[in-house]
């Protein structure tokens, strides 16, 4: 095969990660805007929609192991190809339910749908990327991701406003169909395969090897691996303060800060807007520990514990700030330090796995669940609760605030004892030179 004298394929491959992460927040956080318009118009009650909300996170935490390991067994292009007209599939089927059940099952299956998106996008990154790169691809990947999560609150409010709330999911679908088969005909899993790829190109990548795992996984090294144990706790503490914003955000604006349903839109962007500058500085500043740093894992924890601990202060002054803009505009900064170490979280996870990365960054992910149903559960049902003893607005829902700040602090702490070990699941499954 003749190859080109120069190109810049990984270039392209990134593109495609960034538009996918986009349009995975877009379609997510779409729900949290459209839930009291769906409450209003299926006669639902809080408990049922709270339900809704939990139901995608316990199948993106049930699904994310396999299609992980569908990634190391297949190929991430048949695999992020079928994610992503699944989800994308459902996100429009979800502006078809009629009533409490059909909405449950369909937003399940959903979550079963955007499983293994971000597992198989590390699989793709640990292959067309070389290391001193990563740092900032996964940020800018996580950054495409936020900007979709900042937009999708103030877009959804304005398709709803206009259009209905059914409008809304019918639009955002079919944007994943057209991403699914423009990467299909663009992407191989092997940067060597690619016909558009030029030899100084391959050279900078510095990856020709990498077979698909088909070895079982160690898990009886995997849980007693003290980063592996480490990274899903942090991943769990800050899912569950994540959640608050990609979900209930927009109705504690309304509920508990008077404001309107548009300006709750609007408010709840700007919060994610931080934690995307978040995820984006934190990539650029993770290439440069790697580079020019001897001991760039002390940096990087160091960078991380500040960070966390950081977002616990904003998110304290944001609870106890009167004005709804100044409140929104701290929790902006709070997700800003929340999302900071998110891409060294990324290198801590690849860098563990191994060959193993589909199915072993799919569990530290994937544990993330229970904080996120954890989140989901409190939020919609606690609020609820202390309106029915008596507490009404911001006394509802600010005490609950209060554990996304201990759990940040947590998190925080938990950096402290991250240590990758790089070869340790790979040296166990690495096949034998006799």
């Amino acid at each position: 095969m003749t190859r080109p004298e120069n190109s810049r394929v990984r270039l392209g491959v990134l593109l495609f990660l960034c538009a996918m992460s986009f349009i995975l927040y877009l379609d997510r956080v779409c729900m949290g805007q459209a839930l009291k318009s769906i409450e209003t118009d299926l006669h639902l009650e809080r408990w049922q929609t709270t339900w809704v909300t939990i139901a995608f996170t316990v199948a993106y935490g049930l699904f994310e192991i396999p299609t992980g390991r569908m990634g190391d067994r297949w190929g991430a292009r048949r695999v992020l190809t079928r994610i992503v007209v699944w989800w994308s599939a459902f996100t429009m089927l979800t502006g078809a339910c009629w009533n409490f059940t059909s909405l449950l099952f369909v937003r399940f299956l959903f979550g079963a749908g955007e499983a293994g998106a971000y597992p198989n996008a590390a699989r793709v990154i640990s292959r067309w990327f070389p290391a001193g790169e990563r740092g900032r691809v996964q940020g800018l990947m996580l950054a495409a991701g936020q900007a979709g999560a900042s937009l999708s609150p103030g877009l959804t409010a304005q398709i709803i406003a206009t259009l209905g709330w059914r409008a809304a999911f019918i639009f955002f679908g079919l944007v994943g169909l057209i991403w699914s088969l423009l990467f299909w005909r663009f992407f191989h899993d092997h940067p060597e395969q690619h016909p558009r790829i030029s030899e100084a190109e391959l050279r900078t990548i510095g990856t020709t090897n990498h077979p698909s795992t088909h070895s079982p996984v160690p898990w009886h090294l995997v849980v007693r691996n003290r980063t592996i144990l480490l990274l899903g706790l942090i991943v769990t503490c800050t899912a569950f303060v994540a959640y608050l914003y990609l979900s209930w955000y927009p109705t504690y604006l309304q509920e508990a800060r008077g404001v309107s349903l548009q300006t709750s839109g609007w408010l709840a962007s700007l919060t994610l807007v931080g934690g995307g500058l978040g995820l984006l500085s934190g990539g650029w500043i993770l290439d440069r520990i790697t580079r020019k740093s001897a001991n760039s894992l002390r940096r990087r924890q160091l960078a991380a514990t500040l960070s966390h601990t950081s977002a616990a202060v904003f998110l304290l002054l944001a609870v106890n700030t009167d004005s709804p803009l100044g409140s929104a505009t701290l929790a902006a900064a709070s997700c800003f330090a929340m999302f900071l170490p998110q891409s060294a979280w990324w290198s801590c996870a690849i860098e563990v796995s191994g060959p193993h990365i589909g199915a072993l960054f799919g569990l530290m992910n994937g544990v993330g669940v229970v904080g996120a149903i954890s989140s989901q559960f409190i939020f919609g049902r606690i609020p609820e609760w202390r309106g029915q003893i008596g507490h009404f607005g911001r006394a509802q829902w600010d005490p609950v605030f209060y554990v996304c700040i201990v759990l940040l602090g947590l998190a925080a702490l938990s950096w402290r004892f991250v240590q990758p070990l790089r070869d340790q699941i790979a040296a166990e499954t690495a096949p034998s030179s006799e």
